[in-house]
């Protein structure tokens, strides 16, 4: 199993002190946070895609170019592109040329989103919202395929044997879909033989197994190998040196992003009870020392079938820059080789 971080860039306000860092610091520290992954041995690094006040990932692919002049092993990936609402051609250009300065470490996550401002700022109906996105995707993949392509439909100017330069390092330019509990997305994911990176944002994550089933049954019926359908988890989380510690840590930040989200969405309020629940044995948050975290983990890979990767979401919330170094190291020094190392062993 590999294990990463995705981030929104999040550029809030200290709860407590109503303080916000400058954005070019903001963006400093993310750079930062990506290298010290990098350094600790993690796996897989992502970045979003927002266009709003409060996230500063309005054009990833940058930012995980600047990444890529401060790392050497670490995936760079999107976290997830929003293919609806970008034009397929610019997207693989744009990691294309990510795959090439990274020697080969780019990965595109393409999803639909969970926001909606991008379809207004680029002149979208979103009203067309799946009809995008499946038509893009098409057009997507057949550009990783094919240097030279002729294609045509309906929200995108037709193409008449054109060539796409640059190509990527990489033979086969690694496109998962990234998904959130929409059977249909599964199945789609199944039928094309890609591999899924489901977000896991609340309740209990036992409950997506018959989604993932779905997406396994979906491609084995297309002929795919069972080693091609990966699964990929996006998850809150975040450590510290005890639980206790990890969760108070993390609580005011994120309490007050989702409940500024919650008020645009017509949510209550985010709860301390309710936040405390979802990070009990059973629910979705990976959050704790890392003891904890790592029994969770495997627990986690357990009851969903086999896990490819799991990446922790724990920049979205604010949190000083010296606790979230420390988390970082903290995953990729004890829980990674923890988890490594335990799925390593032989059944008993």
């Amino acid at each position: 199993m590999q294990i990463g971080i995705d981030s929104f860039a999040a550029s809030l306000p200290d709860p407590s002190t109503g303080q916000i860092l400058p954005p070019a610091q903001r963006i400093a520290n993310l750079i930062d946070e990506i290298a010290l992954a990098d350094d600790v041995g993690l796996d897989a690094f992502g970045i979003g895609e927002h266009h709003r006040r409060e996230f500063l990932d309005a054009a990833p692919s940058i930012l995980l170019a600047a990444a890529a002049a401060r790392t050497r092993q670490i995936r760079l990936a999107s976290a997830v592109t929003v293919l609806s609402a970008a034009d397929p051609v610019r997207v693989f250009q744009q990691f294309a040329t990510l795959d090439l300065l990274s020697n080969g470490r780019a990965e595109i996550v393409a999803g639909r989103g969970s926001f909606t401002e991008a379809y207004p700022l680029f002149g979208l109906r979103l009203e067309d919202y799946d009809e995008l996105f499946a038509e893009k995707l098409d057009l997507l993949l057949k550009i990783r395929d094919n240097p030279r392509l002729t294609w045509s439909g309906r929200h995108r100017p037709a193409l008449h044997d054109q060539e796409i330069y640059p190509r990527p390092v990489q033979s086969e330019l690694p496109i998962w879909l990234g998904v959130g509990g929409t059977p249909h997305s599964f199945v789609r994911a199944g039928v094309l033989g890609l591999p899924l990176m489901v977000a896991i944002i609340g309740g209990q994550h036992h409950r997506f197994r018959p989604l993932i089933d779905l997406y396994r049954e979906a491609g084995a019926r297309a002929g795919h190998a069972p080693e091609k359908l990966k699964v990929g988890l996006h998850m809150f989380g975040f450590l510290g040196d005890t639980t206790q510690q990890a969760a108070d840590d993390f609580y005011p930040g994120y309490a007050a992003m989702m409940s500024q989200i919650g008020k645009e969405r017509g949510w209550p309020p985010i709860t301390r009870q309710q936040y405390d629940h979802t990070r009990s044995p059973q629910g979705a948050f990976l959050i704790g020392d890392p003891e904890t975290v790592v029994e969770k983990i495997l627990y986690t890979n357990e009851v969903l079938g086999g896990i490819a990767r799991i990446d922790f979401q724990m920049t979205a919330a604010s949190i000083a820059p010296e606790k979230m170094r420390h988390a970082i190291e903290l995953l990729g020094t004890r829980v990674a080789p923890a988890v490594r190392k335990a799925l390593a062993a032989p059944s008993a």
